[in-house]
């Protein structure tokens, strides 16, 4: 008879432990982690159906607001309309994307450039969540990136071309060719801004270039913001100086609360180009607000104005006496940047690397001038466009003038501020 009861376990025989058990099999009360699938082999959506859904999805995202604000604007007493709203917002949509509008009064091809920003915004997270999709995520593949980017461009197209044929029943004409073609370009070039990110590919580039290129393109970029931050502060003085002029005008329209607030909104989708035109009144081109007019530092010359709040804060002549000083804040945005630049190269390091040269800090600072004047010249070509034909037909800066003077002037003020950096950084590095 078995000695081993219902409340007396069964002893382990000889040589085998008390805890052991058959491999494979978990101890009670513990969990092992299943092992994480890798990007590549979890399920992938069809890439036309993540692009055409990523594309659609940053299309409605951007034609909302503008059609609630431009519904606004249109507001009156007796007349208003949701079709209408509608329309009009598809056009103000086409127009974000640099798509001229032909109107009995002529073309209109002055881009509001915040609809731009957020085009943009929403097409970078379209190749993110198309990336994402096709499993590309981390992959560092720059076939992948481009396909990613392609295939959004190319949904987005469609959608240009059917916003410009519903667009061209109702008064208006757009070519549904160069909607689509614009389109396309835009779509792509946004995209593929998300999907090198997510990709890797842009990390796998930054490793992969030089570090005077490297260094030179971050200097570039922070002296441009900053040009364009004193362009945005000057701007923004300008018109709080004319806020009263500014306030008779929106007045002025009678459309009630309602529309006096969508062409406020109307207003600030077009302050990013307020900017551009007051980055280059400070740098010396100046921009135009009509054929044969000119504002720059050392000239004004305007005629009759739209009534258009924006443009109450233009100045009424040339600068004079402390006025001339703003001629300095171009170069004291290069200086700024140069000195930035030293302050991170010349930065103490745990490994005790050798102390930058020259060469190593003066070539990031020169090639910063180039990277900062393709900046604001590309700015101040996308900022400017004609507002109907006539005297109107020729609206803000010339690009290549805007180019080239950023360019020489970043580049003196930031490599003055990359030797002020290293100079002064000397005596402090000593034992």
């Amino acid at each position: 008879m078995s000695s081993v009861t219902p409340d007396q376990p069964r002893r382990p025989a000889a040589g085998v432990r008390a805890d052991a058990r058959p491999s494979g099999r978990p101890a009670s009360g513990s969990r092992v982690p299943a092992p994480r699938r890798s990007e590549s082999s979890r399920s992938r959506a069809p890439l036309a159906v993540a692009a055409v859904f990523a594309a659609g999805w940053a299309a409605l995202t951007s034609y909302l607001p503008v059609a609630l604000v431009l519904g606004l604007a249109q507001l009156s007493e007796d007349a208003a309309s949701v079709t209408g709203a509608l329309r009009v917002g598809l056009a103000g949509w086409l127009l974000g994307h640099g798509v001229p509008l032909h109107t009995e009064a002529g073309p209109l091809g002055l881009v509001p450039l915040a609809l731009s920003a957020l085009v943009v915004w929403r097409l970078t997270r379209a190749g993110v969540h198309t990336s994402r999709a096709m499993g590309a995520r981390g992959g560092r593949s720059p076939r992948q990136a481009l396909t990613a980017a392609v295939a959004v461009g190319i949904g987005y197209a469609l959608l240009g071309v059917l916003a410009a044929i519903l667009v061209g029943t109702g008064g208006l004409s757009v070519s549904p060719v160069r909607a689509g073609l614009t389109y396309a370009v835009f779509g792509t070039l946004a995209a593929l801004v998300g999907s090198v990110r997510t990709t890797g590919v842009a990390a796998l580039l930054a490793e992969r270039a030089p570090a005077v290129l490297r260094d030179g393109v971050r200097t570039g970029l922070v002296a441009g913001l900053l040009l364009f931050g004193a362009g945005a502060g000057a701007a923004g003085l300008a018109v709080a100086t004319g806020g009263g002029d500014a306030a008779d005008m929106i007045g002025a329209y009678r459309t009630g609360v309602a529309g006096q607030a969508g062409i406020t909104l109307v207003s600030l989708a077009y302050a990013p180009n307020a900017t551009v035109w007051s980055t280059a009144y400070l740098l010396g081109p100046g921009f135009a607000v009509g054929t044969g007019t000119a504002i720059r530092t050392s000239e004004v010359t305007v005629g009759a104005l739209p009534a258009v709040p924006l443009l109450a804060g233009l100045p009424s002549g040339p600068v004079d006496g402390l006025g001339a000083a703003l001629l300095a804040v171009p170069v004291l945005a290069g200086m700024a940047a140069g000195w930035l630049l030293s302050r991170r190269l010349l930065r103490p390091t745990p490994d005790d690397r050798a102390e930058p040269g020259w060469p190593a800090l003066l070539g990031p600072a020169a090639l910063a001038g180039p990277v900062a004047g393709l900046l604001a010249g590309l700015a101040a070509a996308a900022s400017g466009g004609p507002l109907g034909g006539g005297r109107l037909a020729e609206i803000g800066p010339v690009p290549w003038q805007v180019g080239m003077v950023a360019t020489a002037v970043v580049a003196v003020g930031a490599l003055l501020g990359a030797a002020a950096g290293k100079v002064l950084a000397r005596p402090a590095s000593r034992p």
